[in-house]
């Protein structure tokens, strides 16, 4: 029932958005303008709440729990785990707005900000850090630990309706269930095809510049197909093999990028952007995190934080699923530590890298960055690079991530979709799996037409209202199933202390005995 729902309803989507583009994408922005002015504030609470509900369990009583029982071990290196985490948790995004954000910020910045100033320059390169560090990790690893105890310590079919079960009983089998799977599927299938969207605009623009191929909308029609073929093979070829192998590559060639760039650019200012960076985010991490702008009227909140927010929560059934997958035999505290702070601690590197070298050829006129903004936010990266030594060849290394980085996204996303909307545990069938590929394929083609950008962030936020309200009821349901195995755990390291104790107190009752015996032994001799 859950697949064919959620198929039917992605179909009628495609439909609607490629036969009638511009209705559709008017329609949307008309919903996502209501959804904003009454549900902003929802979003921004629910992803503080849920940072501040597992730094909780990292340093609380529930840390030394594990994921998969006492006994159990990890299924992956942490090397391989981090890195497959990592390219399915935001790698494409990262490259896409690497550069593109804080340039953006900088024309645009928030707070009322005089524009172009040395005070934009700091507060975008804030932002920044702060719509890709530690809030949206929380929202990953909230339901991917959710998903990963219910799964390897309850017995769960890794479906997101498992989850709510301490809440609503044996309703999560139910209509209640399915309705919830469905919304699920549907807020990932369209979250999946937001960030393909992006990562198929900036191919484009690389092709454009490395190899002269216009940008154009038959050419990203290419280049999903292409994408389609690509993570379809890795897919089917299974976790073990093609994902983690894609994963480890990607990840060793976007340190390689990172590492030129760094070398190649202003080293020295990138590294004093990243600690005024880092000490501005924490003095006004709270700040940031709930700040929405009633007074003023100014939709930047509603543009940039909401729109991340929402677009982290759709994609948190997707990444969470996945990551449940690969972290069987974690601790809660290592699993929050691996998921949320160590990958943060690598995207405001990458941050710091590629935006503070845009800044500096910003402001110092290496290279007018403002103008290349002008032309698509997928230009500026590679605009950039034009300040840079040997250009066309970090736009090649670029251009090669950005399409690894799209299948590793994408299939991921595939075995995760089918996973969900497949009422029994293990590895979906092939078929399955065949019809999320072209699903995802065909929503982010039919979003790009329908209203390229303007499109795909008005679709994510709105798909994410009904599962923002559903991490409340998730952040609930964990903490009483963490509770109860904390309790059992306790009783059980009690009775065995008991058991440790009365064999002590035997023992020492049988020395007496003996002694006494061998005294009374002596005095008769």
């Amino acid at each position: 029932m859950v697949f064919r729902i959620s198929i039917a309803l992605v179909a009628v989507l495609v439909l609607l958005a490629g036969l009638a583009p511009d209705s559709f994408n008017a329609v949307v922005q008309a919903v996502l303008a209501e959804v904003v002015r009454g549900a902003g504030w929802l979003y921004l609470l629910v992803v503080f709440l849920a940072l501040t509900f597992l730094l909780y369990l990292a340093f609380g009583r529930f840390a030394n729990l594990r994921i998969g029982g006492e006994d159990a071990e990890p299924d992956f290196s942490r090397a391989s785990w981090m890195s497959m985490l990592f390219a399915a948790g935001m790698g494409i995004g990262l490259v896409f707005w690497g550069a593109a954000e804080p340039i953006s910020h900088f024309v645009k910045p928030p707070e009322g900000l005089e524009p172009m100033g040395m005070d934009a320059a700091r507060a975008s390169m804030r932002y920044a850090f702060f719509h890709w560090g530690l809030h949206p990790w929380a929202v990953y690893a909230l339901i991917g630990l959710a998903m990963a105890w219910f799964q390897f310590n309850r017995n769960g079919r890794g479906l997101v309706s498992d989850m709510l079960q301490p809440i609503i009983g044996r309703h999560h089998r139910g209509w209640i269930g399915h309705a919830v799977n469905i919304s699920a599927v549907v807020a990932t299938a369209v979250g999946v095809a937001t960030t393909l969207g992006f990562g198929t605009i900036q191919i484009a623009a690389g092709l454009e510049r490395v190899f002269g191929i216009p940008s154009s909308v038959p050419t990203q029609m290419v280049i999903i197909a292409v994408a389609f073929v690509l993570y379809m093979a890795s897919t089917l070829s299974g976790v073990e093999r093609g994902v983690k192998w894609l994963s480890n590559f990607n990840l060793g060639l976007a340190a390689l990028l990172l590492a030129m760039v760094l070398v190649l650019g202003p080293t020295g200012f990138i590294f004093d952007t990243f600690t005024t960076t880092l000490g501005s985010y924490l003095n006004q991490l709270v700040t940031m995190s709930l700040r929405m702008s009633p007074f003023s009227g100014s939709t930047w909140v509603a543009d940039w934080t909401i729109f991340y927010w929402a677009w982290w929560i759709a994609w948190a059934p997707f990444v969470g699923s996945f990551i449940a997958r690969i972290s069987r035999g974690r601790s809660v505290r290592e699993f929050v530590i691996g998921v949320v702070i160590a990958p943060t601690v690598l995207g405001f590197v990458w941050f710091s890298v590629f935006g503070g070298t845009a800044l500096w050829s910003q402001l110092f006129g290496h290279v007018d960055l403002v103008a290349a903004l002008g032309n698509g936010y997928e230009t500026v990266l590679f605009t950039m690079f034009d300040s840079l030594p040997f250009p066309l060849l970090l736009a090649s290394v670029a251009l090669v991530l950005l399409m690894i980085f799209f299948v590793t996204s994408a299939d991921s996303a595939v075995l995760v979709l089918a996973s969900m909307s497949t009422d029994e545990a293990g590895d979906p069938p092939p078929k399955r799996k065949l019809a999320w590929g072209v699903g995802v394929a065909l929503i982010a083609a039919a979003l790009l037409l329908a209203g390229g950008l303007s499109a795909l962030q008005g679709m994510i936020t709105i798909a994410a209202l009904p599962f923002a309200v559903l991490m409340i009821l998730v952040m609930v349901s964990l903490y009483r199933v963490l509770d109860q195995e904390w309790t059992r755990e306790r009783r059980k390291a009690q009775r065995a202390r008991q058991m440790i104790e009365a064999w002590i107190e035997r023992e020492m009752a049988a020395q007496e005995e003996t002694r006494l015996e061998a005294e009374n032994a002596a005095e008769r001799d």
